[in-house]
């Protein structure tokens, strides 16, 4: 008779999301794994495969749940420069204020995406769904004029999308102040108004 699931997966998918983006792929051992998400081994392996499958999954969690926020706020906008802003200010903060962390496909992207194909499949799509959105939302920005003309809606998304995960970057090094932040941010906006 097969045991019923004492957890629920959402949840531990969750955790191991939040765990990977905080530790890491390579550097994660099964053992820490299944202590920080408080499972078994057996039901790991029975509910989400190996280590790698479950590390893929988390990502998938993460494009879901994070990259699917920033979209929908992208698409739902009605002040797309501040929005971009409010982004812009959200990644400050969860840098500074959540611990070094930075974007979970960026630091996946940097582990383990020049020798795992999966991975960089995955971090590409995510980036190319992020490009559409803030292309959409810029050329609605343009439209209504608040958001100038000198580069394309794609070649401004682009940038923007530069800009957060090169703040997500930023905040890893040692120097790393919220003034530096601040100034990228003051920047970003004077270029895209």
């Amino acid at each position: 008779m097969a045991r019923t699931k004492q957890f629920d997966e959402e949840v531990v998918l969750d955790q191991a999301m939040e765990f990977f983006w905080r530790n890491g792929y390579n550097s994660s051992s099964p053992q820490e794994i299944l202590t920080a998400l408080g499972l078994s081994r057996s039901s790991l392996y029975d509910t989400f495969g190996d280590k790698h499958t479950l590390f893929i999954k988390a990502l998938k969690r993460y494009r879901e749940k994070q990259t699917g926020a920033v979209i929908a706020m992208l698409n739902t906008s009605t002040n797309v420069m501040e929005t971009i802003k409010e982004l812009l200010e959200a990644t400050k903060k969860g840098c500074v204020e959540g611990g070094i962390r930075g974007c979970l496909m960026v630091n996946s992207k940097i582990e383990s995406g020049m020798s795992d194909d999966l991975v960089a499949e995955i971090v590409t799509e995510n980036r190319l769904a992020q490009e559409e959105a803030f292309a959409k939302a810029i050329k609605k920005g343009q439209e209504m004029g608040v958001i100038n003309k000198k580069q394309s809606p794609k070649a401004y998304a682009r940038f923007v999308i530069n800009t957060l995960w090169g703040l997500s970057t930023y905040a890893k090094i040692p120097e790393a102040d919220k003034k530096g932040f601040d100034d990228v941010i003051k920047v970003t906006i004077q270029i895209l108004g």
